[in-house]
């Protein structure tokens, strides 16, 4: 008689514990829709940036080679005419043309003007 009641006392626990983890796994199986593998969990904090692939640099452009372009004085042109006429200011005709004198043009005379 001693031996049933010693195995009693075991078993009862023993039981307890296998049905309660049987709960607990039916439980979580029917939160988690079935799935029997555990979602990895991020820490508390942990930021997540997306992977990026390595680019190359890009080639910088090659710088467009400035066309020179120039003008033939005609009678009544002023540096104020003559950029006005290309688009430009005359603050760029002085810079192209620095041994011009702008109160000196003469009929015929090149001025750069790009």
């Amino acid at each position: 008689m001693r031996r049933r009641s010693d195995l009693a006392r075991v078993a009862a626990p023993v039981a307890f514990l296998a049905a309660a983890t049987a709960a607990v796994l039916l439980i979580r199986a029917g939160i988690q829709g079935g799935d029997s593998t555990p979602t990895p969990t991020r820490p508390a904090g942990a930021v997540t940036r997306p992977v990026t692939q390595p680019t190359k640099p890009k080639p910088k452009p090659k710088p467009q080679p400035t066309v020179k372009r120039f003008y033939t004085i005609e009678s009544g042109d002023t540096f104020g005419s003559i950029a006005a006429r290309f688009g430009t200011t005359v603050e760029l005709l002085r810079t192209l043309n620095p041994g011009v004198d702008e109160h000196a043009l003469t009929v015929g005379q090149r001025v750069r003007v790009k």
